[in-house]
């Protein structure tokens, strides 16, 4: 807006207010009426006034212009005459200014909510705290792996982990840690990573949050995997022509065997050649169940992808019943299933899923062999999130705490007979599903392993 008109309208009045009151001093001197002399004064008066109100006018518009920018109501807007005065040219002025504040307040306000719902929906967990503890911004993921529905202050996660509350306090910039927490009587493994910011000369903390627990099975199947690879490879590459030139050798000296018992020139004692014989028999056996040993490892290195579709449960459960009911009955267990709701479907790979039921249930047979009352009780339902799940338990002996931890890893075993491979390939079924096999159990009490879809 161009201010001459302002500072000429402005020393127009100031003149006319200086001219007139240097009428008003010259006619006191003079032999004049004297209601003139008091006209004169009164339209000084009057010409002050309306200065004083005209300027009045002027900051009263600059001030509520001003208080619309402090508060931040850029709606505002001031009615044109379009007399192309200088209060009329400032009002439009005001009103290009209000309007473009308006337009950035906008594009700020969008910048917000698209940022605010990038964090919302990340994969991994975001929280933002005050050097007090206070929290300013928390996304869902990290709702989710803490399981609150809100979060004030970071002393309030101390009834999940102290540890993990110690962390988010002690780690400066770049500071990373790894912290274990039990949820719903699993094990789950944090990485958190924490940077220091600095907002408006305030100090507070940004920290990511990701479980990898997942991840950390997974490695650790993978490596497992390798590890099988090589030695079965190796194993059958030195046992199987060991397993078929025995097999060879202890069929020619059945051969020779009987030769030499009708022999009346032995060379060799039969006695001998018998001994000979049973060591040749031995190795040959021993090669053969080695091979079947090995080659029940390679299953852990050759799981089918799994074949998605849905299926109900009920179908599942009873098939895998019939298989087992005769194995049931003649060791005298309890067997239970329950289905909520009746209907209830999964996306899954029928026999797969089979696979993995068949593997706990006979665990569980096993399990309860010396036990005089004996039940196994499987229920499918929908979790608190709405997830089908699927629970087998059993009064069994129970599992020590520290095999608890170790059942799932390939070649581990609480029975004095078995491969330990069973879990371990259940496991991995489940992960392939993108669910989890777990365990809880307690000595005396029995075990409970959980399918989650």
């Amino acid at each position: 807006m161009d201010f001459s008109d302002y500072r000429l309208n402005i020393t127009i009045r100031v003149v006319i207010i200086a001219i007139t009151i240097y009428i008003f001093t010259y006619l006191i001197y003079q032999d004049v009426f004297f209601i003139t002399v008091l006209l004169i004064l009164a339209l000084v008066v009057y010409q002050v006034i309306s200065l004083i109100n005209f300027m009045d006018k002027t900051h009263k518009e600059i001030d509520l212009f001003f208080k619309s920018i402090k508060n931040n109501d850029f709606s505002q807007t001031y009615n044109l005459k379009n007399d192309g005065t200088y209060i009329d040219l400032l009002k439009a002025d005001f009103n290009q200014v209000l309007h473009k504040l308006n337009e950035l307040k906008s594009t700020h306000d969008e910048q917000h909510n698209y940022l605010k719902n990038i964090v919302q929906h990340a994969g991994i967990g975001i929280l933002t705290f005050k050097r007090n503890g206070e929290v300013q911004i928390i996304n869902t993921a990290a709702k989710k792996l803490f399981q609150v529905d809100n979060l004030r202050n970071i002393n309030e996660l101390n009834n999940i982990s102290e540890p993990l509350v110690n962390s988010f306090f002690q780690l400066r910039t770049g500071g990373r840690d790894l912290i274990r927490i039990e949820q719903n009587e699993e094990t789950v493994q944090l990485a958190i990573y924490i940077i220091e910011l600095s907002l408006k000369g305030e100090e507070f903390k940004l920290v990511s949050i990701q479980n990898i627990q997942s991840e950390l099975e997974e490695n650790e199947m993978e490596a497992w995997q390798k590890l099988v690879r090589v030695l079965t490879h190796e194993i059958m590459n030195s046992v199987t022509p060991i397993s078929s030139l025995a097999n060879t050798v202890e069929q020619e000296m059945a051969e020779y065997i009987k030769e030499e018992e009708i022999s009346v020139d032995r060379h060799i004692p039969v006695d001998d050649l018998e001994d000979m014989h049973l060591a040749v028999k031995t190795i040959q056996r021993r090669s053969d169940g080695l091979i079947r040993f090995v080659s029940d490892f390679r299953s852990l290195t050759h799981i089918p992808k799994p074949k998605i579709k849905l299926v109900k449960v009920n179908d599942i459960l009873e098939q895998v019943h019939l298989l087992f009911r005769h194995e049931l009955e003649s060791n005298n267990v309890k067997f239970k299933i329950e289905v909520v709701p009746e209907d209830l479907l999964i996306n899954a790979d029928a026999e797969l899923i089979h696979q993995v039921l068949i593997n706990i249930i006979q665990n569980a047979v096993h399990a309860l062999q010396e036990q005089e009352d004996k039940s196994i009780w499987i229920r499918a339902f929908l979790d608190e999130k709405g997830k089908p799940s699927i629970t087998i338990n059993d009064n069994g002996p129970g599992i020590e705490e520290e095999a608890q931890t170790k059942i799932f890893i390939p070649f581990f075993t609480t029975k004095k007979t078995g491969s330990g491979i069973g879990l371990s390939l259940s496991r991995q079924i489940m992960r392939q599903h993108l669910g989890t096999l777990a365990v809880k159990s307690k000595i005396d009490e029995g075990t409970e392993f959980s399918l989650k879809f």
